[in-house]
């Protein structure tokens, strides 16, 4: 009987639960000994001229062993642009040496013998600043007469995607019912649980090694060596125990850069891990994107035309989230057969914390579009949520189907997703105990919100061919190794690669180990992000083990004299017998006793895959003072087969949390003058596991043809689903009060002034 499909517990969690996990800041290594603490000055204005810095104060404090500013480093390249078609000339320098664009700018590093000593030396660096008007809305960075950020480059925009000036005069021409309205995607923080780290030893022979937290160390390879200039081969990342990442640890930040160039200046090892103050002001954030939605159709219920316009805001510097405006174009439609659709967007610098990849990247802020759009379009016409989406979802197909936008979804049953969410929520009871609180007046009123949605994951860097590397390899002992391009942060790779290289070796789970995150060891891989990992990396390692049971074969059919076509594979104990005489076997390790029995494989899929799914979210609001409480969250989240349930239910839950809190929580917020307001948990507020029930997890496996293992992603879909969920939730709740709409975070404050002002007379 095959363990894949049942729910084999994390063999990562012992070692987690009882010494605790090694994390950059825990590793201990002799290349590390002696090694100085590395501390970053940051800019204290969002915008100015830097005319002085006086770092001679610093140099006199305690433990301090050198100090270094922008024109130290100003031989190093700058940090690029992370893909084609972003505004190279904004690039920024690992130590701002001409002009700090954002409150949290790195500009000056400290080098000192003990951990602490840089804070306290950090305040007598002395900084002039000539202060420059600081852009901190969208919007306004978008006008003519907007400051701009990149003098050089004359505009504030890092990036468009489509022509808004060729936008379809007539798309809307039939529809017996248009509505508009401008929404906010808003700016959140990853807040992984492990800040930023970072640790640098340079040998003898000139080549670096680091270790630093990551989603891939090949891709972190590749964006240390470009700010140092250095070539790849010369450098080797290490990735030690990774708490957490969200999508804002993929490759490397100019902090961690800095590091490596103090040690190889003071030719000492060097380390540095942040504060979660500057992790909240200095990691990238997420989101941040303002979207006007228009959609039309019938009064029947029939959507005939929809478009998205979105203003994208990358912070001071186009990262990633310069580019997340092309994945929310690509996903616009969502699950939806529109006749009609059209995107545009346009992504624009500001005097902000740069924005990157978040949970889900350009993908949750389509559907929160689309789905909002949906629930406003159902008010106008005065239909039921559930029925404008069951009327208008693309029907049941098992072969490819593309988009007007390009996007190729392999498989799909949209309907019965939303069907058996609605199902498992008890749909008409909910709504039929909505309708008496309503009729009695409460104060407590009930909201249901729904959301249906279709992402992309598994997408490669190549069009059309994501692919990923796996060795697999049987020692004389009996036990296995298992090398792996993806890199895990908590999605329990360990146990998943190890059960699917069991089932084909026939070799406990327990006697095979998972390495990942090493360089040298693993010259190659795709990291983790994007949902792909067990599509692409457990692809990989289930084609490695069978294919290395192939050459075993060859080698047991040496060793018995015997045909291999004769040979018979026994997973039960791990040998080859000749078919019809079974006492004449050999073991796969007794096979590896004389030469290194291992195979790599790469896998190569046709193309990403499109997990869906359908939330139900049902919250209570007091209209008295606005508060939420977050009653029920019913999902279907169909990722194809499900390798280990437990863990595929993990990644639901923990999805699902980060998504509701975005709906009713969680917000980065500044002032007009680029302060950040939210730079500790004091102000940032997120979910714990008080605020939430537990979610009510309904199955629906719809197999992919794209990998032999037929999985999609899941990692990303708790927070694609769940956030208009909760947000069509809390309006709903109050929607009979004259509410159309309150955007995210609905806070208790946003609640009560939306309640206020329908209450209000005209």
């Amino acid at each position: 009987m095959s363990i894949l499909g049942t729910r084999v517990i994390r063999s990562e969690d012992p070692r987690f639960l009882t010494t605790g996990g090694v994390y950059t800041a825990d590793v201990q290594d002799e290349q590390l000994a002696g090694a100085c603490h590395v501390h970053f000055v940051r800019s204290a204005v969002a915008h100015g001229r830097i005319s002085a810095i006086d770092v001679s104060a610093a140099r006199q404090a305690p433990g301090v062993i050198a100090v270094f500013t922008g024109a130290d480093l100003a031989d190093l390249p700058m940090l690029g642009a992370p893909v084609p078609g972003i505004n190279e000339q904004m690039g920024q320098q690992l130590l701002a040496r001409d002009v700090v664009r954002y409150v949290g700018e790195p500009i000056a590093a400290i080098a000192t013998e003990g951990r602490y000593q840089g804070e306290d030396a950090a305040d007598l660096v002395d900084v002039d600043y000539d202060v420059l008007p600081p852009v901190v809305d969208m919007a306004d960075a978008n006008t003519p007469d907007a400051t701009l950020l990149f003098p050089a480059a004359g505009t504030n925009v890092a990036a468009a995607f489509g022509d808004a000036g060729k936008l379809a005069a007539d798309l809307f021409d039939g529809c017996e019912v248009v509505v508009s309205r401008t929404i906010e995607n808003q700016r959140v923080a990853p807040a992984p649980m492990e800040v930023r780290s970072a640790a640098a030893a340079w040998g003898a022979d000139g080549r670096l090694t680091a270790w630093i937290p990551n989603q891939g160390a090949q891709g972190t390879r590749t964006g240390l060596a470009a700010m140092l200039g250095m070539d790849e081969a010369a450098v080797r990342i290490i990735t030690p125990d990774v708490g957490g990442a969200f999508g804002a640890k993929f490759g490397a930040d100019p902090e961690h850069a800095v590091v490596c160039w103090v040690a190889r200046q003071l030719g000492r090892p060097a380390r540095w891990t942040e504060s979660r103050n500057e992790n909240l002001v200095g990691m990238t954030h997420g989101r941040a994107q303002r979207q006007v939605i228009t959609i039309g159709g019938r009064r029947d219920g029939t959507v005939l035309a929809y478009r998205l316009e979105i203003l994208q805001d990358s912070g001071a510097y186009p990262r990633f989230g310069a580019f997340l405006p092309f994945l929310t174009i690509l996903m616009a439609p969502g699950p939806y057969a529109i006749g009609r659709a059209e995107a545009v967007a346009t992504s624009v610098v500001t005097n902000t914390t740069p924005v990157g990849a978040y949970r889900g990247a350009g993908r949750p802020e389509a559907t929160a579009a689309v789905e909002r759009a949906m629930d406003l379009f159902a008010a106008e016409i005065g239909r039921d949520p559930a029925e404008v989406r069951r009327i208008n979802l693309l029907p049941m197909f098992t072969e490819p189907h593309t988009t007007a936008f390009g996007a190729v979804y392999d498989s799909g049953d949209y309907v019965v997703a939303l069907d058996k969410a609605l199902a498992a929520a008890g749909y008409p009871d909910l709504r039929e105990e909505q309708a008496k609180r309503r009729a009695d007046a409460d104060v407590v009123q009930l909201g249901i919100g729904l959301s249906c949605y279709v992402e992309i994951t598994g997408a490669g860097a190549e069009a059309g061919n994501p692919s990923e590397n796996a060795t697999v390899e049987v020692h004389p002992d009996g036990s296995a190794t298992i090398l792996t391009g993806t890199s895990p942060h908590g999605q329990g790779h360990e146990t998943v690669w190890a059960m699917l290289a069991s089932v084909e070796l026939g070799i406990g789970i327990d006697k095979i180990t998972v390495k990942w995150g090493d360089t040298d060891l693993i010259p190659q891989g795709g990291g983790t992000g994007g949902s792909r990992s067990l599509q692409q990396g457990g692809a990989a390692v289930q084609q490695a083990a069978h294919e290395l049971v192939d050459v075993a074969r060859q080698r047991a059919a040496d060793e018995l004299e015997a045909n291999p076509a004769d040979l018979v594979f026994d997973t039960a104990h791990s040998t080859f017998t000749v078919a019809g005489d079974p006492d004449v076997a050999v073991s796969l390790a007794h096979l590896a006793e004389r030469d290194r029995l291992f195979v790599r494989a790469v896998f190569s899929a046709p193309g990403a895959t499109f997990p869906f799914g359908a939330h139900v979210a049902v919250v209570e609001v007091d209209t008295e003072t606005g508060k939420t409480t977050l009653r029920r969250v019913v999902t279907v989240d169909d990722a194809g087969t499900i390798v280990n349930p437990l863990l595929a239910e993990g990644q639901r839950h923990g999805g699902i949390a980060q998504g509701a809190a975005q709906a009713f929580l969680e917000e980065v917020v500044y002032d007009a003058d680029g302060n950040p307001l939210t730079s500790s948990f004091a102000d940032y507020a997120f979910l714990t596991a008080t605020e939430v029930p537990s979610f009510e997890l309904a199955d629906m496996q719809t197999p992919t043809s794209y990998n032999p293992l037929g999985a999609k992603g899941i990692g990303e879909a708790g927070t694609i689903g769940a956030t208009p969920a909760v947000q069509n939730a809390i309006i709903d709740a109050v929607a009979h009060l004259g509410v159309r709409h309150i955007d995210m975070p609905a806070t208790p404050q946003r609640v009560w002034r939306a309640l206020r002002a329908a209450a209000a007379p005209d």
